[in-house]
């Protein structure tokens, strides 16, 4: 079973960050595209009882068809503090995904990889805790600039950071919708997350996986006791 260990403070999670992001792998393409299993993650909250849920949604590739669901409840163990989210989800993330029996060659994270103040998202974490190639497609933009990308499906503009570097791109996943943006969390290309991206999104803008694990999780948190 995947595990970590809860920081005990801002100034731990950030050595934490720190230290983790320079295990993160940016010269691998990743795996093909409509190929093998891939997962989604996401969470919901529930504030007033301090609780969080996770699912993981493992998604065929080639068809978008639901191979396994997981998911997973805890309670919320860090506060929250901007740039260090991914220490409240990560625990429960991870246990919905060892629940998994399949082995997804890719995860989709609802958020942020690259492309997130401190360089390091859910995206980023959760690829270098479990050794997944892992990227990040978020539904708002964050802490970077962006040209609006053409109205076309498969347009895209980058995603600049404050210090001017590429950290991930405003990608049409549908016509005259707007933008997702995405970004590359460990070992994927950034070509190769938007090409995931949009084969993920053949309908809707937000991508197969992590419209039924937005779904799922919201459906654990509801039935949580």
């Amino acid at each position: 079973m995947t595990s970590v260990k809860t920081p005990a403070d801002e100034a731990e999670a950030r050595a934490v960050q720190d230290e983790l992001r320079t295990r993160v792998v940016l010269d691998e393409a990743g795996p093909a595209v409509g190929r093998g299993l891939i997962a989604g993650v996401d969470v919901a909250y529930d504030d007033e009882r301090d609780l969080v849920a996770a699912a993981a949604v493992v998604l065929d590739a080639a068809t978008l068809e639901v191979v396994e669901e997981a998911t997973a409840v805890g309670h919320v163990s860090f506060p929250y503090v901007p740039g260090l989210l991914a220490f409240r989800e990560l625990p429960t993330v991870l246990a919905a995904l060892d629940a998994l029996s399949a082995a997804p060659g890719l995860v989709v994270c609802d958020g942020y990889g690259l492309a997130h103040p401190r360089g390091f998202g859910l995206a980023c974490h959760l690829g270098v805790v479990t050794g997944l190639p892992s990227i990040g497609v978020a539904k708002n933009p964050f802490t970077f600039t962006y040209e609006e990308p053409g109205a076309r499906r498969g347009d895209a503009a980058p995603l600049v950071a404050a210090d001017g570097a590429v950290v991930g791109r405003a990608l049409r996943t549908q016509d005259g919708i707007k933008p997702v943006y995405v970004s590359v969390g460990h070992r994927v290309s950034l070509d190769n997350a938007c090409a995931q991206t949009l084969a993920l999104s053949p309908r809707f803008r937000i991508p197969e996986t992590t419209r039924h694990a937005d779904s799922l999780c919201r459906r654990a948190l509801r039935e949580a006791s």
